[in-house]
């Protein structure tokens, strides 16, 4: 497997419902070094329909991120992100149907 060349760091912030300050553990952040250049394919999805910008861009990053874990075990046939690689193809197969729909 190719080293992959993107680097990311992911930050995860609640939103509070009052507007107060967040007290106590406000925001994870986690590293992640992905196959596929993100941006870009964020840049192409803002220009399709099928989902709000939020979910798009979310379901974008969530299926890259199971896609580049699922491949790092892809020789330990018995790893639960392994096996989930089918799924996962099923899944980003319908994606990219919702985002051609008119």
């Amino acid at each position: 497997m190719a080293s992959p060349s993107q680097r990311y760091r992911i930050t995860i912030t609640p939103i509070e419902k009052d507007g107060l300050q967040c007290s106590g553990r406000c925001t994870i952040e986690l590293e992640h070094r992905a196959q596929q250049d993100w941006m870009r394919l964020l840049e192409v999805a803002r220009r399709q329909t099928g989902l709000a910008g939020d979910e798009r861009a979310a379901a974008i990053v969530a299926t890259q991120l199971l896609q580049d874990l699922a491949a790092r075990y892809a020789e330990q046939p018995a790893h639960p992100l392994t096996t989930l690689q089918p799924q996962l193809g099923q899944v980003l197969d319908a994606l990219d149907a919702i985002q051609r729909a008119p």
